[in-house]
């Protein structure tokens, strides 16, 4: 299985847009959204993503297939705004490879959150960040900080 992970250009907006789609279905279960009046959760901010310079899309392909993507917002620090992989390609190896990828391509201090209510998403980033990480919580978030070195 050959896995990689590309920068996301303006004519991959329609890929990015699908695959947001899928993504916030997943994602329901834990925030309760419901779908909009035309039958999509839509995203909000996708958009910005081409237009700031303080956001990077990037997605990930599995042997040429589309397999998911990364939502950054870059600063100080650096914040992982969405992640998502494929039912598909999960327990395989292909978010790990992704995270790594992403998070080397911008060094620095990083934060990534997840819910409270999605347990399995703060196992996998426990497991996949391969740097010493700080971990606390507030009232429905787990955040954990650390520092990708240059």
């Amino acid at each position: 299985m050959s896995a990689e992970v590309v920068d996301a250009e303006q004519g991959d907006r329609p890929v990015l847009r699908r695959l947001l789609e899928l993504y916030r279905y997943d994602f329901s279960e834990f925030d309760g959204a419901d779908i909009g009046p035309h039958g999509e959760f839509g995203y909000r901010y996708l958009d910005h993503y081409w237009t700031d310079d303080d956001r990077r899309p990037f997605l990930f392909r599995v042997d040429g297939a589309w397999a998911g993507f990364a939502l950054v917002r870059v600063g100080e620090p650096n914040d992982m705004a969405e992640f998502f992989v494929l039912r598909k390609y999960r327990r395989s190896g292909v978010g790990r490879m992704a995270a790594v990828d992403v998070l080397a391509r911008l060094p620095g201090p990083w934060t990534v959150r997840q819910q409270l209510t999605n347990p399995d998403a703060t196992s996998f980033w426990r497991s996949a960040i391969p740097y010493p990480v700080k971990e606390h919580r507030t009232d429905d978030e787990v955040v954990l900080e650390f520092t990708v070195p240059k």
